[in-house]
């Protein structure tokens, strides 16, 4: 992490020298550390994608809340890397560089994504946020991190107070406002993930201020240390690069030993559930579910619902079903 240009305010305005040039293996191997937390559960949603897990497991729960804290922390340190490398002034060649490699990434994940996984193609993840918010984030290089602290909270908040049908627009679903989220295996919109890399801006900020940096400026030539601000340098390549091999790594394995395959109603149930408790309760969910199971087994159209032979979206049958249990769950709630 480039710390050329860095330099602390003191109390009367001025601008002393910058710091020495060089990086912070700390800043570096924290990035290293969340690679790690990104590759695994990335591995857990390839076991869930061939079989061996619950599909639905890795996108609820604790889960759910580990794959948050991850594009967290990169969004954190990106806003802590963006003050090293351009406070108080944005050097334009290398920060152009870094948003172009950025954003070209972003735009590759889309194409390949959008070929694999057309239902479900990620058109603003993690990359695509880090961008936009890096451009952003230059507005507020040498505001007080106190105005970017309140700023980041506004932002965090917004998705509670400020959803509407508007946003449902595909063109406006990146601002992270609509009512019905969207389908995406990565869906990282700038609200609210604007927020953690405003907050990484502030931090260094007064990082910078206080001298915090100097504390963790330790020898970093330990092999463990090493290793991870190692990898935390070439975090972009290691992102690309490891899904699609750990991809392959599974699908090979499933080849010659494929996942036992989990009973379709209960499937069918655990998927209706889940879905449905996005935006019901789990107590309505239930009952809608079961009912709807019910029906589809009465009327013989279990079997081919599970295997594609109708479509639930078109098919009159369903969409009568879905209603009836939909009435009947919220009467009995």
């Amino acid at each position: 992490m480039s710390i050329t240009n860095a330099v602390t305010e003191s109390d009367n305005g001025t601008l002393p020298p910058a710091l020495p040039r060089g990086r912070l293996w700390a800043i570096d191997a924290l990035r290293g550390v969340a690679l790690i937390a990104m590759a695994s559960y990335h591995f857990s949603w390839d076991l869930g994608f061939f079989g061996y897990l619950d599909p639905q497991m890795v996108g609820t729960g604790a889960f759910k809340m580990y794959a948050r804290m991850i594009a967290g922390t990169f969004l954190f340190l990106a806003g802590v890397s963006l003050v090293l490398g351009h406070y108080p002034v944005i050097r334009v060649r290398p920060f152009a560089i870094r948003f172009a490699k950025i954003a070209g990434a972003a735009l590759v994940i889309t194409i390949a994504t959008w070929f694999a996984f057309p239902d479900a193609f990620i058109f603003f993840g993690i990359l695509h946020a880090i961008a936009a918010a890096s451009l952003i984030g230059l507005l507020f290089l040498r505001r007080p991190p106190l105005l970017t602290l309140i700023v980041a909270a506004a932002v965090f908040a917004a998705p509670f107070y400020l959803r509407s049908a508007v946003f449902d627009a595909p063109a406006l679903l990146w601002v992270g406002l609509p009512q019905k989220l969207p389908r995406s295996n990565d869906y990282v919109p700038l609200l609210p993930w604007l927020a953690p890399f405003l907050v990484g801006i502030a931090v260094a900020r007064l990082a910078l201020r206080f001298g915090w940096f100097d504390k963790i400026r330790s020898d970093g030539s330990a092999r463990w240390k090493s290793i991870l601000s190692t990898a935390g340098r070439h975090s972009l390549a290691i992102y690309l690069l490891h899904q699609p091999l750990l991809f392959a790594l599974v699908y090979v394995y499933s080849l010659g030993f494929p996942a036992a395959k989990p009973d379709p109603v209960e499937s069918f149930r655990a998927s209706c559930v889940a879905t449905c408790t996005k935006t019901e309760t789990a107590e309505m969910c239930t009952k809608f579910c079961g009912c709807t199971l019910d029906k589809l087994m009465e009327e013989n159209l279990f079997e081919p619902l599970n295997t594609g032979k109708i479509d639930v979206n078109t098919d009159e049958r369903i969409q009568s079903i879905a209603s009836q249990c939909t009435m009947d769950a919220q009467a009995k709630e």
